[in-house]
């Protein structure tokens, strides 16, 4: 039996693809985002990721049902966060606020920003493509991104206004004002 060879998708005239063309493209086991219109293909990252992504999507979780003011998001829920050309990323973790969801749900991707963002590394991101992940973030709306370095054991904080903080393994993330009453030692997690 032949292995079928991987799927490529046919790039629009222009080289560019909008938000809605991403919708359209399916990459078997693979992750795929859109910057400036320039489709990104990555491969799966992996068991520890998965394992970190769940344990703090269970504690955000966990946290927010009482109060039911916000809504988690995992894995690939797209956020469109520019346009022309069309740029959306795909969280590992994002909390929205309930007064920032429209009814009904989009059944595409969010056209408005997380309130905090997650974001765990895996072994193949480059310090570069994560700022430039992290400045898409913030100039789309987020208001904290949290981005989790397993190799390194630490967190950096980044935050609307322009602040930056870096997590140790003794400390905690806190939600701050964006998910209030939230905290997380980072030791849960590593």
């Amino acid at each position: 039996m032949s292995a079928e060879p991987p799927y490529v998708p046919a790039m629009p005239p222009t080289g560019l693809m909008t938000a809605e063309e991403l919708l359209q493209i399916s990459i078997p086991d693979k992750r795929v985002e859109l910057v400036r219109g320039r489709l990104v293909v990555r491969e799966p990252p992996g068991f520890r990721h998965g394992r970190v992504t769940m344990e703090l999507a269970s504690r955000l979780q966990a946290h927010l049902k009482a109060t039911d003011a916000a809504q988690v998001l995992v894995t690939e829920s797209g956020f469109a966060l520019a346009r022309n050309p069309d740029t959306v990323r795909g969280p590992d973790l994002a909390v929205v606020s309930r007064d920032r969801i429209p009814s009904p749900e989009p059944r595409g991707f969010a056209e408005f920003p997380a309130d905090l963002v997650v974001e765990i590394l895996s072994p193949g991101n480059r310090p570069g493509e994560t700022l430039a992940k992290v400045a898409d973030w913030i100039s789309g709306g987020a208001r904290l991104v949290w981005v989790i370095d397993l190799e390194r054991r630490l967190a950096r904080v980044y935050r609307h206004d322009g602040t930056e903080q870096i997590v140790s393994p003794e400390e905690v993330l806190s939600g701050e004002d964006v998910v209030p009453g939230f905290s997380c030692p980072l030791s849960a997690l590593l």
